[in-house]
């Protein structure tokens, strides 16, 4: 009977001080080990290792939503960069649409000859996909690779010949991957802040193919940008180019804003630039002709750029709203790990209020 009240106070922490049972009872053999265990500090609660496991996760969960929220805000600046950057090339684009449309009605679109407007017999076809260089933005990659892919089947089930020109790390990688069912002319890097020198490198690429005959048309699939949560995949030919299209180009304007504490997206819509006045007694020290030859590929270049950071602000849209549920689900998350927690903390508390009911009784009896 000693040996077994011995053994019920041996394994709790605090059972002596808690009813400050009297040390030194002359019928306990083992009373040095009682006093040994009135040494523990009161109040100390010792945990098991589930406990401490969970509270370490707790602790990761926590700091990875951190820097999940960390890189929603670095996308959200990096959307108003993107933002800013199309109404700072806005004025360019108009002016030089505003005097294309006036060379036109010049001339007389009956007697415009170019060879970037010649439409000619289809056999071949350069599609160019963007995508972005980094991941963490949701499914925004793999949808454009998806769309890139199945364009490319589609025209191949024409019976026309396809190369593909991949702009972005993540959508090169994989027709790389791939070069042996998939024909990749070269590749450009998009990076998160276009320039209108890598759009004028890709636009030269493309003229050089297409003036030279090595294609017949130019394809460019992107997401355009709608709002925070949404893109649409496009497809655009840009080349032939067409008067029409030209002409009537329009655009539309979007501006990141916040409210609460929520971001958001307004969008306004711009129609398409008139004509410039040039007036009747002009008069041209060059051919007209010539100076479209020499406009067209400056839009082409404006155009292809407008492209690459739509595409840019899509990327980051899919980045904030892929972060922003991240972030969502870490909290959820954090809050059932607590659950958890405080429930084997509180079955860690009952079990040593029985050990100390069960050591007092021992001693009673």
């Amino acid at each position: 009977m000693q040996l077994l009240q011995v053994a019920a106070l041996v394994g709790t922490a605090a059972c002596v001080n808690a009813f400050q049972v009297p040390l030194g009872v002359s019928s306990f053999k083992g009373a040095t080990v009682v006093e040994s265990v009135a040494q523990f500090q009161p109040g100390t609660l010792v945990m098991d290792g589930k406990s401490n496991v969970l509270r370490g996760r707790i602790a990761t969960v926590k700091n990875t939503k951190k820097i999940t929220e960390a890189m929603r805000l670095v996308a959200a600046a990096k959307v108003r960069r993107a933002q800013d950057a199309v109404l700072r090339t806005r004025p360019f684009s108009e002016t030089l649409q505003g005097i294309f449309g006036a060379l036109i009605e010049q001339l007389g679109k009956e007697d415009v000859n170019l060879p970037l407007l010649e439409e000619r017999e289809v056999n071949k076809v350069i599609v160019v996909g963007i995508s972005g260089d980094r991941g963490l933005c949701g499914a925004y990659n793999s949808y454009a690779i998806k769309k890139t892919e199945a364009r490319i089947k589609a025209l191949k089930a024409q019976g026309l010949e396809v190369d593909v020109i991949p702009i972005g790390k993540k959508i090169t990688q994989y027709f790389r991957r791939r070069s042996e069912i998939y024909n990749v002319k070269r590749s450009f890097n998009c990076g998160q802040n276009p320039s209108a020198a890598e759009a004028a490198a890709i636009a030269e690429e493309l003229l050089a193919d297409y003036l030279s005959g090595e294609t017949d048309s130019v394809e460019i699939i992107y997401s355009r940008f709608v709002s925070l949560i949404s893109s649409e995949p496009s497809i655009r030919t840009l080349l032939p180019l067409k008067i029409r299209g030209i002409e009537a180009e329009g655009d539309e304007i979007f501006q990141l804003t916040s409210s609460g504490g929520k971001f958001s997206v307004s969008r306004e819509e711009v129609p398409a630039t008139p004509a410039a006045e040039l007036g009747q007694d002009l008069i041209f020290e060059q051919d007209p002709i010539q100076i479209l030859n020499a406009i067209l590929p400056l839009y082409l270049d404006g155009q292809i750029l407008r492209v690459l950071q739509e595409s840019v602000a899509s990327e980051l849209a899919s980045r904030m709203q892929a972060m922003a549920s991240a972030s969502d689900n870490a909290g959820e998350l954090a809050s059932k790990l607590s659950l958890q927690y405080n429930r084997a903390r509180q079955a860690s508390v009952t079990q040593e209020l029985l050990e100390i009911v069960a050591g007092a009784n021992a001693l009673n009896g």
